[in-house]
């Protein structure tokens, strides 16, 4: 069951990265991978300050975030051989986070990602003890466990090579992803007409000035 898929990855064992090695060793993966990639993103706030479309919506100027999407090369992030499937669950109405995602996964839709999204009351029976985890499943066997901080600002990764809970997050990954519905249409009909997202403040991470 997809509950029991998820609690396992919690018990499961797992090597942490640090952010500059997960992402060196995934995009070497990436590279090489063939046939479907998946992504589980159930936080409903990330803090990204590499991004400047992320930067100016935070900022309280939205038509720059906007242009600045505009500008972005989506297709350039997706793996050469490999189809990369994303569920996002959703919170209605979105935090200024997720309504700028939104959006910017409607454009990374349109060039080529096969992003979905499913509301969060239909995971709600999964999560009794704990939010659905972040998930990037590579492989059979082989899958990272994304991580973050406090303030939602992407850690590193926890690589898992066990090949029943890979096997089974992805079964249930897929099953969700087989109710969810298409980036575009829930862009179109959810976000679309919503007012300019609130600013927020660019926090620093806890330690940090």
């Amino acid at each position: 069951m997809p509950g029991e898929a998820f609690e396992h990855v919690r018990q499961a064992a797992g090597e942490v990265l640090p952010a500059a090695e997960y992402r060196t060793e995934l995009y070497d993966h990436l590279r090489r991978m063939e046939g479907v990639v998946w992504k589980l993103e159930r936080a409903q706030h990330f803090h990204e300050p590499d991004t400047p479309s992320w930067v100016a919506m935070m900022s309280g100027d939205w038509d720059r975030s906007l242009a600045l999407m505009d500008e972005m090369r989506f297709a350039d992030d997706l793996p050469p051989r490999a189809e990369l499937r994303r569920l996002r669950i959703v919170e209605m109405p979105p935090t200024p986070y997720l309504q700028w995602e939104i959006v910017l996964l409607a454009a990374r839709t349109r060039a080529g990602e096969r992003a979905r999204a499913l509301h969060a009351r239909s995971v709600g029976h999964l999560e009794s003890r704990a939010p659905l985890p972040e998930l990037l499943i590579l492989t059979r066997d082989l899958m990272y466990e994304i991580l973050y901080d406090e303030i939602g600002a992407h850690v590193g990764g926890r690589r898992i090579t066990d090949a029943p809970v890979v096997e089974g997050c992805a079964r249930a990954v897929a099953e969700l992803y087989a109710g969810a519905e298409d980036m575009v249409a829930f862009h179109d009909r959810e976000v679309a007409q919503l007012p300019p997202p609130a600013a927020g403040r660019i926090l620093s991470r806890p330690g940090h000035s």
